[in-house]
């Protein structure tokens, strides 16, 4: 017996990744398109800083979808190749123009994009229409602890872009860095969990290996014991939002430092502190073995 989700309480949702650039991306991706509640609108390969990081992440996903069986179900296209240069001079990439179109379409689901990485596409996208900003729900993954700011990847990929996003109106979640770092899991478990699920399970785990091999001798944050699944969380909280474990914070400014400064200007947004970790590992595992049996 299946638990049919009423059309009424579905959501579309457009997915922006950085895939390739390290091993996490996947799992939320493969989460999301496995999961009834969201109508997938898209997915966008992001930049993550480096010469054709675009390219690489734009192939991935299209991989992903590939493994998860939804080919043709909807568009994999290509973000910004790199960060804006100004609130003038940007790049209005295809993923920009899919997040525009989507969010200026009459339909009664609400849109929800989740950004796993830089937030480029979104800002290029309100800067060509700022009247779609209150037609969009943001979910970034990026940015320091609350409440003065630290360096982290996705926000140092494009401040420019972080800031031209607070600075909207448009409704925002932010999983900051001390929030999606708690997404530890064991690599025992994920070979457990994971690796026996299937052609999609097991890909998981092998591309995580590789990029485990290629680079434990240069990237000393790698934990042979345990991975944090950083982006999950942008999925989990659309599963379940987990009131308590978030506070309604004033949008700031960032600087090139990566402080946060607060104007008293910006609206506010929901900033979560902690996250339910547990449900998002097990649904995430158990969407993982139901869909290797054929089951969804």
């Amino acid at each position: 017996m299946k638990i049919n989700v009423p059309d009424n309480r579905k959501i579309r949702l457009i997915i922006n990744s950085d895939a390739k650039n390290e091993a996490d991306d996947q799992f939320a991706i493969v989460q999301a398109l496995l999961s009834e509640k969201f109508i997938v609108k898209g997915i966008i390969g992001a930049h993550f800083g480096r010469e054709n990081s675009m390219i690489k992440s734009y192939e991935e996903c299209k991989l992903i979808v590939k493994l998860t069986k939804q080919e043709g179900k909807f568009p994999v296209v290509k973000g910004s190749v790199k960060k804006m240069k100004s609130e003038t001079e940007y790049e209005y990439s295809e993923g920009a123009r899919l997040i525009v179109e989507e969010a200026l379409k009459d339909d009664s689901h609400p849109l929800y994009i989740i950004f796993l990485g830089a937030i480029t596409d979104m800002a290029c996208a309100l800067q060509e229409y700022p009247e779609i900003q209150d037609k969009v729900n943001i979910v970034w993954i990026g940015g320091g602890r609350y409440p003065e700011g630290s360096p982290e990847f996705n926000l140092g990929n494009d401040i420019l872009a972080a800031n031209i996003v607070f600075n909207s109106t448009a409704n925002m979640w932010q999983i900051p860095s001390n929030a999606y770092k708690t997404m530890v899991a064991s690599m025992a478990e994920l070979m457990i969990k994971v690796k026996t699920q299937g052609e999609l399970g097991n890909y998981l785990i092998q591309q995580m290996i590789e990029f485990i091999n290629e680079n434990i001798h240069i990237k000393p944050w790698i934990n042979t014991e345990a991975w944090i699944l950083g982006d999950s969380p942008a999925v989990g909280v659309l599963l379940e939002e987990q009131k308590g474990y978030y506070d309604i914070i004033e949008a700031p400014y960032v600087t090139e430092d990566f402080k946060y400064t607060y104007t008293g200007k910006n609206r506010d947004i929901r900033v979560y502190h902690t996250l339910n970790v547990r449900f998002i590992l097990e649904d995430m595992f158990a969407k993982l073995e139901l869909f290797a049996r054929g089951e969804i």
